[in-house]
């Protein structure tokens, strides 16, 4: 047996995969068992049960579920096209698997089918892994690749499945569902990541934040993808998962290979929060991880499309005064673009809105000691633009017909080098003229019939898709110092692909505070919270019309990427002054939210949430009570706080600029427990009680060892 180990980053326990051992000439490898995520309290590793299910499901090996490799063999013959062949491999293992110190490669082959396999499976910082398989055509007629997915096993008690629902303005919803005999699929046709997010979550009934064993599985991937748990009879439970591939989308000649994404899987014996600060440990091990987030003033809901200088130096003269860090001037600029009927594909700077250019404004507030940001959206077209007119043929296309329009827009073409070029080009002239910060990159509609015309109209998800990635690594290498944001329509594209190419996923165009509590705490089961864009809207939220306190709305924004969705220049003076006061806490504080444990209380009351952070060397903590609505009794609830240290002794007092107001919330002016000093132990085993308060409204308490 092979037991390969992860890095030890996140906790004393790491995950662990155990293969069967593969001998020359045998079969693939059978995994054994995947060992728990990092644990904070020293919590054990599964115990290592024999569930013999291959990383790759054969049908020849007598399984009859769903293969992780189909496809057939065609080829061109006298007697006409002969498809159908090849479909049953049976690879077998050749040599003996390359170890490293955080990787394994298996390579196999099938001399009948005239194909080769290699697996490889890395450790991540953090303790989890991520798997791919790469499939090669030896032989010289093509292969046509249907689908090739990776195979976790699924213990026997793991029988409630966790994914997500979504929807624009609701992203990431968690719904469960009961595993029995037969397949449960999901697939995503979105062209790009999805409001769902590919993500599921396999454990014991009832599995929540701290308790009980569960596997974690998701594709790191921008476009189409598929996840399935299943089993039979016969052939135990199991979650596999790859790219979802369309028709045609993947042919390969002799010599060509495949490679799926890379497919992470985590695992945990204690819950949903192991897991989700495993992959935040390795996301903050990136190259573009952002190691302190700016205070962002985002232009969109105060202006719209109606850009004038003078009102954006009122804004930026305001935005200075308060603290913020970083203007962005979002959708409106360019070419044509006075609404979202034109302009797209015709990325200069309007000389009707902006005749001497961006320069001035740039300039202006650098000047005011912020950076500049500049929306765009490459990777989309409008029918009424010179880029259109001029090249109906880069539209994405299954015939001769345009799709159906979404947003008044089609998709571009990146697959057609001259298009690519086009926006590569143009993109790049733009951020030449000025000094610009950070780009908001934005993707505004799914892609339906996406077919390139380049190939006669076939699907090219798959290579808009590596396209995607080439156009932006590519803006990348030529402006190392830009900051990149992953947008599209809000949170359409978070996932562990692309986060390794961006600083700040914009998590929704939901700026409602009472909707952002939950779409933030379920975004932060895959995504550290130093990446969410969580940005204080006005009073009344645009998208919902429902009215809140500054304080309610500022205190869901700090755990975040911190900004503003807000026409300040409607804030009263004393909303500015408090607004300051927050940016200021928020500056003080970020180092601290966006390096420690983030942790999510399990509570009775549905009525409230509660959430914080908790330092690495467990010294402090910060922990956010958050009355949603009306709770249905006087009882208050207790909150539990997981892994501090637990024979320290803490201080709890209150924080922020809204402390709680005593004599309306029955709360003690000094903090929860008000003086007294208690251990760890307390805190996680009997832990803090807090009353019922008023609906919408946010308490933050700071634990600090003494």
């Amino acid at each position: 047996m092979i037991v390969f180990p992860g890095n030890d980053l996140g906790g004393p326990e790491t995950t662990r995969l155990a293969l069967a051992s593969p001998r020359p000439g045998g079969d693939l490898p059978k995994v054994l068992g995947v060992q728990a995520a990092p644990c904070f309290d020293g919590c054990g590793g599964a115990e290592v049960a024999n569930l013999n299910t291959s990383l790759l499901l054969e049908h020849a090996t007598g399984v009859y579920l769903h293969p992780g490799l189909t496809g057939h063999r065609i080829a061109q013959d006298p007697e006409g096209i002969q498809a159908g062949r090849s479909w049953s491999p049976r690879f077998l293992v050749e040599g003996q698997p390359e170890q490293t110190d955080n990787s394994l490669t298996i390579k196999a082959r099938d001399e009948d089918a005239q194909l080769a396999l290699e697996t490889r499976v890395e450790a991540m910082a953090g303790g989890s892994l991520r798997i791919r398989h790469t499939l090669r055509n030896l032989g010289a007629d093509s292969f046509l690749l249907e689908g090739l997915e990776v195979r976790l096993p699924l213990d026997d008690q793991q029988t409630q499945i966790l994914d997500f629902a979504g929807r624009h303005e609701r992203e990431r919803s968690p719904q469960r569902h009961d595993l029995v005999d037969g397949a449960w699929v999901r697939e995503f046709r979105w062209g790009r990541t999805g409001f769902e997010g590919p993500v599921v979550m396999v454990g014991i009934p009832g599995f929540n934040f701290y308790h009980g064993r569960v596997l974690c599985v998701q594709p790191a991937w921008s476009g189409n993808t598929v996840l399935r748990v299943d089993r039979n009879s016969a052939t135990p439970a199991g979650v596999s998962a790859g790219e979802l591939l369309l028709p045609g989308e993947v042919v390969l000649s002799q010599g060509q290979e495949y490679s799926t994404p890379w497919i992470v899987a985590t695992a945990s014996d204690h819950g949903m929060d192991p897991i989700m600060n495993s992959l935040h440990a390795w996301e903050r091990t990136l190259p573009e991880h952002p190691r302190e987030q700016p205070v962002i003033l985002n232009v969109w809901e105060a202006i719209g499309f109606k850009h004038d200088f003078d009102t954006l130096r009122d804004l930026a003269d305001r935005a200075a005064r308060i603290g913020v860090e970083r203007l962005v001037l979002d959708d409106g600029w360019f070419h044509l673009r006075r609404d979202d009927t034109a302009g797209l594909g015709d990325w200069w700077v309007d000389p009707a809105v902006w005749p001497q250019g961006l320069k001035p404004l740039a300039n202006y507030v650098h000047k005011l000691g912020m950076q500049f940001g500049l929306w765009f959206e490459p990777e989309m077209i409008n029918p009424n633009s010179d880029a259109f007119r001029d090249h109906p043929e880069w539209v994405m296309r299954a015939s001769s017909r345009n799709p159906e329009l979404q947003r008044n827009q089609l998709v571009l073409d990146l697959t057609n080098p001259q298009a690519f070029n086009h926006v590569l080009e143009a993109m790049t002239k733009v951020l030449e003229s000025c000094q610009i910060d950070y780009v908001k990159w934005d993707h505004n509609r799914d892609l339906l019939e996406a077919g390139s015309q380049v190939h006669g109209g076939a699907p090219a998800i798959h290579e808009q898709t590596l396209a995607y990635y080439r156009l932006l690594d590519t803006l990348r290498a030529r402006f190392p110092k830009v900051e990149w944001e992953s947008c599209a329509s809000g949170g359409g594209r978070i996932d562990l692909g692309v986060i390794e190419k961006i600083r700040r996923f914009w998590n929704s165009d939901m700026t409602d505070a009472l909707s952002r509590q939950l779409i933030q705490r379920w975004t932060e089961q895959t995504v550290a919270p130093e990446y969410i864009g969580a940005h204080i809207s006005q009073p009344s939220s645009q998208q919902t019309g429902r009215t809140y306190s500054l304080d309610f709305r500022a205190a869901t924004a700090v755990f975040g990427s911190m900004g503003i969705e807000w026409d300040i220049r409607q804030a009263s003076e004393k909303d500015l002054e408090r607004l300051k006061e927050w940016i200021t806490w928020y500056k003080a504080n970020r180092g601290f939210l966006h390096s420690g444990r983030v942790v999510r209380l399990d509570l009775a009351d549905p009525s409230v949430l509660a959430h914080g952070v908790v330092a690495p060397d467990r010294s402090r903590a910060i922990l956010a009570h958050v009355q949603l609505d009306e709770s249905l009794h006087n009882r208050g609830v207790y909150l539990r706080i997981p892994g501090l240290d637990p024979k320290a002794r803490y201080r709890l007092v209150w924080t922020g600029p809204a402390k709680p107001r005593a004599s309306l919330e029955h709360l003690d002016p000094t903090g929860p427990l008000g003086t007294a000093e208690v251990t760890g132990t307390y805190l996680e085993r009997v832990g803090i009680r807090i009353p019922r308060c008023q609906p919408e409204t946010i308490r933050l308490i700071d634990l600090v060892r003494v």
